[in-house]
């Protein structure tokens, strides 16, 4: 796999980690959402996993 594309998988993964965090901590996170961005994170890291 290609080095930049890696890098850009890494990048979203981290960034689908925050979002996940900032969602926790509202006064009513949305679970639909969590659970949402948990599966695209899960998808980003089988590709990384599977290099």
């Amino acid at each position: 796999m290609e080095s930049g594309h890696l890098s850009a998988l890494t990048a979203k993964h981290a960034g689908l980690d925050a979002r996940i965090a900032a969602e926790n901590n509202r006064p009513a996170p949305d679970g639909t959402l969590i659970a949402q961005l948990k599966k695209q994170k899960l998808r980003i890291k089988e590709v990384l996993n599977g290099r």
